[in-house]
């Protein structure tokens, strides 16, 4: 696209001065030369918009002088939607960079999420490890004790933790501490032995 439009203008001022080199040649000979003047000449230097703007202004009165007129407003679309194409991939590319940060953002967060998680699943699985070591002990423990002893011990103990270790008792053993402690203790521990041998 640039190509074209700089070889149309390329053309449209090689015609244009080719035009008007004779016309300019007469003038010049017949102007004197004034070498003051030449010397008064002062050098402008433009920024890189004045510049643009500059050779477009030179552009459309080239081509409005050769009688151009939709040629110019065609050129003038074509720059126009050239510089919105290159605003849109800047827009484009910026997307793209804020995209590539949130994706590495997020992939950190999961990564933090997960060590969490698995620490949590740690921690965890320690804690019924050394749960399940101290009811080993206990039952150990209830196992070498007389029955009457066992039951005043397992009534004041927490139910679940009861109906454990009295699921890992020899069941002679277990028939005994029931009978041995208080009624409504004896009944309800057996209602959750029964339930946990299901």
């Amino acid at each position: 696209m640039k190509k074209i439009i700089f070889m149309t203008v390329v053309l449209f001022t090689l015609s244009s001065l080719a035009n008007t080199a004779p016309a300019e040649k007469e003038k010049k000979e017949s102007i004197p030369k004034d070498k003051s003047a030449e010397s008064k000449v002062a050098t402008k230097a433009y920024t890189d918009e004045e510049f643009k703007k500059a050779v477009n202004d030179e552009l459309i009165k080239q081509q409005k002088r050769m009688g151009q007129d939709n040629l110019v407003e065609f050129s003038q679309e074509l720059l126009k939607k050239e510089e919105q194409l290159k605003v849109k991939e800047m827009e484009i590319s910026k997307r793209e960079e804020q995209l590539s940060i949130n994706m590495k953002e997020f992939e950190k967060k999961i990564n933090e999420f997960q060590a969490k998680q698995n620490k949590i699943i740690g921690c965890l699985d320690e804690n019924d490890k050394n749960k399940n070591q101290r009811i080993t002990h206990m039952v150990n423990t209830i196992s070498g004790m007389k029955p009457a002893t066992a039951a005043e011990i397992l009534s004041v103990q927490d139910a679940e933790i009861a109906v454990k270790i009295l699921g890992q008792l020899d069941s002679d053993k277990v028939a005994k501490i029931f009978n041995l402690m208080n009624k409504e203790i004896s009944a309800r521990l057996q209602k959750q032995y029964m339930d946990m041998k299901k």
